[in-house]
């Protein structure tokens, strides 16, 4: 029996032992060696050879990620290790850690229960670091730190002990910082980081080694071996002594939840159906015999064997062969295969049960963030995944071929699927084929990835995604139905602006409003009383509020009230964008007695004409989307940075000096950006680094206002000028 075989062996055994499992994500800023780690982990596994890890980045197995040196997909792997005289089953993701591909750190966040967050020793906690860590902490994901890239403290930049450990600290202290102010409130203090403990190590991912304090006292090794290991150009045997793999699981299994433990905590954060039904109970306590529950989070097509349905299993076992229930979807599909990853490949087995992750073949139609059940013991749907920043640009795509329009459609639907972060909109009238992503990067990797599908595209240049909000207070305006049975009364102002940030930041969650303690969390954010307790719900970042009093038949139209709003959002007036921001208030009603003359096809237009109207008389105007761009350059060069920020109508927001080297963070609207990474390395001569965030949106300068119109409205076949407020209030 091969070495391979009998992991295979090892890890079906495993998978139905909840206590020795650990599902874990390693996550990090780009380029802090988070492939690197995890070749390195497989290594010591005995799942790739010790010599090519580091270099072989065996689970980017995609081509453009072989091509760009850059994880673009989360990739899932499933491994064995030993740890005082037992054996662990190890389910881990590999996240990517460039900004345009955030989407997947989200997802990836759903299907662990912690997390290896990794910081370059060199370059400290940055941008993306900070976002990773709110990514797991909101999903209530136990975060543990590996300091990487120790070595090149040593040998470029000449730390000595003392310095290696102020260096360690800063930012031990920065990461603790970041637990304490995003972690839930009850795990803020069993959290925390600890030298002591053993949840900090330390090392280089490419030499392959690693200390903790607990190893530190185990073997001896210290602060100061670790300094001559590396000026004698020994990392080797330093390998050999502390190896990467033993000390970094280690603290895997000695410090990350087993999904026994996590899943008590996790499951009522992501569902919240009844905890003491027979689906909840067989959640909490990982029951393999309970009802099934599986939370889809990544779809993934494949040549041969179609959709690959990748997520969790919360609750029972799932079983090749067997029918399940897509909860979202409301259909039904028969599993082909289950089974768990083992890198590129797939292992499949007869079932998967609780507290695994596991790969599904055939539960067609599935997609990030759908819920599997029985058919027979349907539960309810787990809560959708929130992603951390939206679509921000996008591109026209157009099939070369006419014969090949079909095909295009069918593999932009499926590029949708299979990526939830991109924003597919195919236009039947216009012919349009439009594709929003994070990024120039996120679209370009996708462009590609058309191609590959055996579709030959032309994409148009890159066009930035607004929105429409109001500056002011509009006077109360009437809508009528098309029969003039049914007026509503609305009002519209902007959204108290602490409130507005805390739904970009994603701290508050949208959806309709079931409970007093919606209410009170709007108060928390500066709402009027009597306003947060009449919210209905909250939709695109905007709310629907009903202000009136015994109104009869209005629950009766509710839904369709709530339905025009919503639409009404997704298109708002000005350039038919998404619009945020905004407060809708229903003042009064008039219904018509009879159900007839009050159905969809008078209250929606009714409702959408007084928002439309509304939004005219209340000052409407875009935002546009920015960007955080934080540059780490020598202070030679800083004027020609900040010149470059600046031309681009960025603000300088903060600057820091160490030694010679200058971090200027600056923010920079998105449509600025273009072209960016070539314009930034001329102006440093290439002596830069640098990296972005997307950080919402902003009111555009009054002066671009109405060219900017313009020019959507003509993009999209729309008027020159929208329609003043009488066009939908006559």
């Amino acid at each position: 029996m091969s070495r391979r075989d009998k992991m295979i062996a090892k890890i079906k055994e495993l998978m139905f032992k909840p206590d020795q499992i650990r599902n874990i994500g390693i996550c990090a800023h780009i380029d802090h060696g988070k492939t690197t780690l995890s070749d390195n982990l497989l290594a010591g596994a005995g799942m790739i050879s010790e010599d090519l890890a580091g270099d072989q980045r065996f689970l980017d197995f995609d081509e453009q990620e072989q091509a760009r040196g850059i994880t673009i997909d989360a990739a899932n792997v499933s491994m064995v290790h030993d740890y005082k005289e037992d054996e662990y089953l190890i389910n881990l993701i590999d996240t990517p850690g460039h900004v345009d591909f955030g989407g997947d750190v989200t997802r990836a966040m759903r299907a662990v229960d912690g997390a290896v967050v990794v910081v370059c020793a060199v370059e400290g906690i940055m941008p993306q670091t900070e976002t990773v860590f709110r990514q797991a902490l909101k999903e209530n994901v136990k975060p543990v730190l590996f300091i990487n890239k120790v070595d090149r403290l040593i040998n470029e930049l000449k730390l000595d002990g003392k310095e290696l450990q102020d260096r360690f600290l800063k930012i031990f202290m920065e990461a603790n910082k970041l637990i304490k102010n995003m972690a839930p409130e009850e795990k803020k203090e069993e959290w925390a980081l600890d030298f002591t403990d053993g949840s900090v190590a330390f090392g280089s991912a490419y030499h392959n080694w690693a200390i903790n304090v607990p190893t530190m006292q185990e073997t001896g090794v210290n602060f100061n071996d670790i300094i001559d290991y590396c000026n004698n150009d020994n990392q080797k045997e330093l390998a050999q002594k502390v190896p990467l793999s033993d000390v970094l699981l280690g603290m895997v299994v000695e410090h990350l939840p087993s999904p026994k433990e996590a899943q008590v905590y996790r499951v009522p954060n992501i569902w919240d159906g009844d905890a003491d039904s027979p689906a909840g109970e067989g959640m909490i306590n990982t029951s393999p015999d309970g009802p099934l529950a599986v939370m889809v989070t990544n779809v993934s097509v494949d040549k041969h064997a179609g959709e690959i349905a990748t997520g969790r299993v919360y609750g029972g076992a799932i079983e090749k062969g067997t029918e399940v229930y897509l909860v979202g979807a409301h259909a039904k599909s028969r599993v082909q295969q289950v089974g768990v990853y083992f890198g590129p490949e797939r292992v499949n087995t007869d079932k998967v049960p609780a507290g695994n992750i596991v790969y599904v073949a055939g539960a067609k139609g599935a997609i990030a963030g759908e819920t599997l059940c029985s058919p027979e013991d349907k539960i309810k749907e787990f809560e959708g995944l929130e992603h951390i920043s939206e679509p921000v640009v996008t591109v026209a795509v157009e099939a070369k071929n006419t014969k090949d329009l079909p095909k295009l459609i069918e593999v932009l639907r499926q590029t949708g699927k299979e990526d939830p972060t991109v924003k597919i909109d195919i236009n039947e009238e216009t012919g349009e084929h439009l594709v929003s992503g994070m990024g120039e990067l996120h679209l370009e990797v996708i462009g590609y990835r058309i191609k590959d599908k055996g579709v030959d595209i032309t994409t148009s240049e890159p066009i930035v995604v607004y929105r429409e909000t109001v500056r002011k207070v509009s006077p109360q305006v009437e809508g009528k139905s098309p029969n003039k049975h049914n007026r509503f009364y609305i009002e519209i102002e902007p959204m108290e602006e602490e409130l507005f940030a805390a739904y970009q930041a994603g701290d508050l969650k949208e959806g309709r409003v079931k409970s007093k303690e919606e209410a009170n969390t709007f108060m928390e954010y500066g709402m009027d009383k009597e306003e947060a307790r009449r919210v209905w719900g909250v939709y695109s970042k905007s709310m629907f509020i009903n202000m009136t009093r015994g109104i009869q038949y209005l629950d009766e139209v509710k839904e369709l009230l709530m339905e025009g709003f919503e639409s009404a959002m997704d298109q708002g007036p000005i350039a038919n964008e998404i619009c945020m921001g905004l407060k809708f208030k229903l003042m009064d009603a008039k219904l018509h007695e009879d159900a007839v003359h009050r159905g969809p096809a008078q209250v929606l237009p009714a409702v959408r004409k007084a928002i439309f109207g509304s939004i005219m008389l209340a000052k409407p105007t875009l935002l546009e989307p920015m960007q955080k761009v934080f540059i780490n350059v020598p202070q030679d060069y800083m004027g020609a940075c900040t010149r470059e920020v600046q031309n681009r109508r960025g603000n300088i927001v903060d600057m820091q000096q160490s030694n010679d080297m200058v971090t200027i963070e600056s923010k920079v609207p998105v449509a600025e950006m273009f072209g960016f990474a070539g314009d930034i390395r001329s102006a440093a001569e290439g002596r830069c680094l640098w990296s972005t965030e997307n950080c919402g949106f902003e009111r555009l300068p009054g002066e671009l206002q109405k060219n900017i119109i313009k020019q959507i409205r003509q993009r999209k076949g729309l008027s020159e000028e929208p329609y003043g407020a009488s066009h939908y209030l006559e």
